[in-house]
């Protein structure tokens, strides 16, 4: 699938821009490569977003219970870097399949790993590289987890508290929910894409025995740091709409929770 945290944003998009990349796609691949590595990436979302968001929700009930008030702002900062770390490491073997499938028709024939679908590729991946394998990439996974369920979860709880303190906004509706989360979002992709470039690049260079530290010297060697915020719009179109649909679901989740 045509996600912007798989693709490898140290380069150039073909064309000069997204639609041009989805387009050269869909002309010289098909259609369904647009969708390659699909299963890999619902994989990806039952682990590591479930763990994260699962476990953050855990906490912040935990310390509200505890101080019976509505937990601080660095409060929530600490239960979302528990979280996202928690997320980043079981959400880890998912993303290098991901990552893999959905780079694999930019490879040379010889090169290519021909992963017939998420599980296929856990397999091949203990099998041929072993276990460790799968956790390649785990340290700059870690920092991602991190920063994205800290800038993404804490942000939307932040903007949220804003909008109905300062602009009398209902805290029940979903015009505040989507407000909050279109906030969340933008902050979210800012704080990640350095994250993400580099975690992308170190996942799909299986073989070349190049270290993390390595890999991110060798990009500002040759890039410059305008390299960790390449594909900065393709990511926003991604995670934009997925942090909407994301913290709405969730809304309406508590909402029946609290209805039970």
């Amino acid at each position: 699938m045509l996600q912007a945290n798989s693709l490898d944003f140290g380069m150039e998009v073909p064309g000069g821009g997204l639609v041009s990349l989805a387009f050269k796609i869909v002309k010289t691949e098909g259609v369904l490569a647009a969708y390659a590595g699909l299963t890999a990436s619902l994989l990806r979302q039952a682990t590591y977003s479930t763990a994260r968001f699962g476990v953050y929700e855990e906490l912040k009930e935990i310390m509200t219970a505890h101080s019976r008030d509505h937990p601080s702002t660095f409060q929530l900062l600490a239960a979302s870097m528990v979280a996202g770390a928690v997320g980043g490491v079981v959400g880890n073997p998912a993303d290098v399949v991901n990552i893999r499938m959905q780079n694999d028709n930019s490879l040379p024939e010889s090169q290519r790993r021909h992963y017939k679908h998420a599980l296929d590729g856990l397999q091949k991946i203990a099998r041929e590289e072993n276990l460790t394998a799968l956790f390649r990439g785990l340290g700059p996974n870690l920092a991602r987890g991190i920063l994205m369920t800290a800038s993404q979860v804490v942000s939307y709880d932040v903007a949220k508290k804003l909008l109905v303190e300062k602009l009398s906004m209902d805290p029940k509706t979903k015009a505040t929910h989507f407000s909050a989360s279109l906030i969340a979002g933008l902050v979210a992709t800012t704080v990640c894409s350095p994250a993400d470039v580099l975690k992308t690049r170190i996942m799909n260079s299986s073989g070349t025995g190049q270290g993390s530290f390595g890999i991110l010297k060798d990009a500002i060697s040759r890039e410059g740091l305008v390299f960790m915020f390449r594909g900065w719009t393709p990511a926003f179109i991604r995670l934009g709409p997925h942090t909407i649909l994301t913290f709405i679901a969730l809304e309406e989740l508590r909402r029946l929770k609290i209805g039970l």
